[in-house]
């Protein structure tokens, strides 16, 4: 974690504040469980959030059409869908193109 205050606040809305962001760019990969896109996550990008907020963001995902789920033995799996890799896109270029402006 950061030392500063603005500095926590600026992580904590780039990281914990966006994780349908890292969810995307997640599965713009490889498919995954729920209970493994927390550890997926944290090796990828160094940090974990909790179990429940995995749930209800993956739910708000998928309401949304931005990922898709199946279920491969008792375990569900979520990916990407089209619209989600087009968001996903998006989201990209507006990041770059607001870093470039920073």
């Amino acid at each position: 974690m950061r030392e500063t205050s603005p500095m926590r606040r600026l992580e904590h809305s780039l990281t914990k504040g966006n994780l349908w962001l890292y969810v995307l760019s997640t599965l713009s990969r490889k498919r995954v469980h729920a209970y493994g896109l927390g550890a997926e996550m944290e090796g990828r990008f160094g940090w974990r959030h909790g179990l429940v907020t995995t749930y209800l963001v993956l739910y708000k995902l998928e309401s949304e059409g931005l990922i898709k789920s199946n279920f491969y033995g008792r375990r569900k799996y979520y990916a990407l869908a089209p619209k989600g890799k087009a968001a996903l896109t998006e989201a990209k270029k507006y990041l770059g193109e607001l870093s470039s402006r920073l």
